[in-house]
């Protein structure tokens, strides 16, 4: 990781730097893609999935009775530990249920705001270096809260052209019967205008690699909906004295092993700490799997030594980091003064991990700083707030002359018209 000691403000934007590439870089590939799937549907999806992965499949659709076999394969501990996560995903999403919103705003003007669900969601589940079978709970728990009729999940294949029995098994548990082996841009691109066995969804969530990330973005073009630019993984931790610098180091390469264009950065305030999670890091890296992920990861990572907390706070709600751990003596300052995170941790007993699986909160999260504009999943992802209005003749009576009024002043004759032939139709009365 490369060590940076108190930058100046001028030099942020160059620190904080995401390794990603452009939109312009990788859009002619999705661009390219999405046409094709668009007018050859299946077969252009099987093209590229044996393109990309290495794979040539008769079938997309896994039938029920492999989605049934594949729990066979998933020992009772793990089945035990993802149960208990859905638990907790599910009490935390159904506090987020609202009820209906009434108001009467004159006499006799009655308005109120209900939801509804989308009708069709496609999920997308990564699959290729880590089968995320965490994340179907993220997206199907919610999704069955808020009601949604068709629930449509696509993730990649292995190099065997399986799925992880896990991610089967965990799809199963939260009630999703239609699984597509199809991963990658080809995945985005059959749910934006559905193929002759994918069908054409409302709204796609999920994370993905930044081909992925394009191509929900290009979907966007189509009339489908995304919950947001979720691409390569991204952690920022704030550490003072009071933190365990082998714990700090476990989360920022939790996040390192994810994939290569992940990025972990360390604020600190204390050169101590700095030093003491560069040789953890340096440690706890030799005995990960995935090493030569992470090492790619780290090599995209920064170490940052700023002078105060308050120098430290700008910069990391100027990054709005995906992930945001806390650990400081004063950590109330900064749960108050953050305002640009997905989803925050807070204290030295608060891995990232805990909210990646099984604390309850929703860990599909905007990346790349677009945790400025941007919430993560939650219930009301899979929802549409739907207005409702109904006026009584006192109300038409007490609000009518206000609106013909100023349809009057913007020239919309039509729209005066609308009340006041309803209020002469009163005077007549």
């Amino acid at each position: 990781m490369k060590t940076i000691e108190y930058p100046s403000i001028e030099s942020w934007d160059e620190i904080l730097m995401r390794p990603t590439q452009t939109v312009a870089d990788i859009e002619n590939t999705v661009t390219e893609i999405f046409q094709e799937v668009k007018l050859k549907g299946d077969r252009a999806v099987r093209k590229y999935t044996q393109l990309f992965d290495g794979v040539q499949l008769d079938n997309l659709k896994i039938s029920s009775k492999i989605i049934d076999e594949a729990e066979k394969s998933v020992s009772s501990e793990l089945k035990t530990a993802i149960q208990m996560a859905k638990s907790n995903i599910e009490k935390f999403h159904n506090a987020q249920l609202t009820d209906t919103i009434t108001v009467e705003t004159t006499e006799g003007v009655h308005c109120w705001q209900e939801k509804r669900p989308i009708q069709k969601v496609g999920l997308y589940i990564p699959g290729g270096s880590a089968p995320l079978f965490s994340t179907i709970l993220m997206l199907a728990v919610p999704a069955a809260i808020a009601g949604c009729r068709r629930v449509v999940l696509c993730t990649p294949p292995d190099k065997n052209g399986e799925i992880n029995p896990a991610i089967l098994y965990t799809a199963k548990l939260c009630g999703i019967a239609e699984v597509y082996k199809v991963g990658g841009i080809q995945a985005i691109a059959a749910l934006t205008f559905g193929t002759e066995s994918i069908p054409k969804v409302f709204k796609i969530f999920g994370p993905g690699n930044q081909f992925v990330t394009v191509a929900k973005q290009l979907a966007t073009k189509f009339e489908v909906a995304i919950d947001m630019p979720a691409g390569p993984s991204e952690l920022l931790i704030f550490a003072d004295d009071t933190a365990n610098a082998s714990f700090v180091a476990a989360d920022l390469l939790s996040q390192a092993e994810h994939g290569a264009d992940s990025q972990v950065i360390l604020v600190t305030t204390s050169s101590v700490i700095l030093k003491r999670v560069m040789n953890e890091i340096e440690l706890q890296i030799e005995a990960l799997p995935r090493k030569d992920i992470a090492v790619q990861a780290i090599n995209n990572s920064k170490l940052i030594l700023v002078k105060n907390n308050k120098e430290a706070l700008s910069l990391i709600n100027e990054y709005g980091p995906e992930h945001f751990i806390v650990i400081s003596e004063e950590e109330d300052y900064f749960i108050d003064g953050i305002e640009n995170a997905g989803s925050v941790f807070i204290g030295n007993y608060t891995p990232e991990s805990a909210g990646d699986y099984a604390s309850g909160t929703n860990h599909t999260l905007p990346t790349n700083g677009y945790a400025k504009q941007y919430s993560g999943v939650n219930l009301d992802s899979f929802m549409k707030a739907m207005t409702f209005q109904k006026i009584s003749k006192t109300g038409i009576l007490k609000l009518g002359n206000s609106i013909e009024l100023m349809a009057e002043a913007e020239g919309l004759q039509a729209h005066k018209n609308a009340v006041t032939l309803r209020l002469k139709s009163l005077s007549n009365e």
